[in-house]
């Protein structure tokens, strides 16, 4: 059976003690570049490839410094501390520049940690929404080949049927999965993350370039729950706190069909007036 893209999208060499090697995938091209999420879950598969690796992923920042070309790449994955209950790591991208030499596309850092069986609480119940099967799926556009890679069925906040500057607000529920059926991991979960339209778009109605500047994501859920969740929708809430100055903020939220909170996000974004 031929592999899932998603897993030709994370696959990488090691070439060097801390560092790995890979080429974007065409099947997650954005409009410019890879989409942010497949580039977030790549730099995440290289530390969790490491060997010194411990614990699961806790906290993942992701800055996108400049677009990746179709051109091969390298990771650097490096522990920094090891705690008795958290591991510390900075991840490095690189593109070959100008007479070969590394240019940054991408820099994070990684907190990963160890679970422990201990009181736990929800303060952010699921929404009532309809069922998936409910909502009607989104049709992707011709010219975003990484839109194929998932199945999207919006609930509230779709796009804006008519580009008329009139939105209202940025809130948006949808259920996700991806479309060619694959079980959840850290990896997919974290590109997942970063499917939300920009919140711009819904807020102004008008489609204005815009782009993610940095992503954090809280991993709440440990292995085991993500086993569990198995090829199920996720249903996914986002909105944005602010818009001033050409960037804005946006929150984000993640549950399972079980309406178990799995991940959490926060992002910064660049729009042009």
């Amino acid at each position: 059976m031929n592999p899932h893209r998603f897993d030709d999208a994370l696959r990488l060499q090691a070439v060097a003690e801390h560092r790995w090697r890979g080429t974007p995938s065409a099947a997650y091209w954005n409009m410019v570049g890879p989409f942010g999420g497949s580039t977030a879950a790549t730099l995440l598969q290289a530390a969790l490839l490491h060997p010194e690796r411990q614990g699961e992923p806790l906290a993942l920042t992701v800055n996108y410094a400049g677009a990746l070309t179709a051109a091969p790449f390298e990771v650097e994955a490096r522990p920094v501390r090891t705690n008795r209950s958290t591991q510390h790591w900075t991840l490095t991208q690189t593109q070959p520049g100008e007479e070969g030499q590394p240019v940054v596309a991408t820099t994070a850092t990684l907190v990963t940690a160890a679970r422990r069986d201990t009181w736990s609480q929800s303060d952010t119940p699921m929404p009532a929404v309809p069922a998936p099967a409910e909502a009607e799926p989104f049709a992707a556009s011709s010219g975003v080949e990484w839109l194929r890679r998932y199945e999207l069925r919006p609930v509230r906040g779709p796009l804006p049927r008519r580009w008329d500057g009139q939105g209202e607000d940025s809130l948006s529920q949808l259920w996700m999965r991806d479309a060619e059926p694959r079980a959840l991991d850290f990896c997919s979960l974290a590109a997942m993350a970063d499917v939300f339209f920009p919140r711009v778009w819904l807020r102004r109605a008008t489609p204005v370039p815009a782009g993610t500047v940095s992503i954090t994501t809280y991993f709440h859920a440990g292995a085991d729950e993500l086993a569990q969740t198995g090829t199920g929708y996720l249903l996914g809430q986002a909105r944005a706190q602010e818009f001033r100055n050409g960037f804005f903020d946006q929150n984000a939220q993640i549950w399972n069909e079980a309406g178990t909170v799995l991940a959490t996000s926060h992002q910064i974004v660049y729009f042009k007036q």
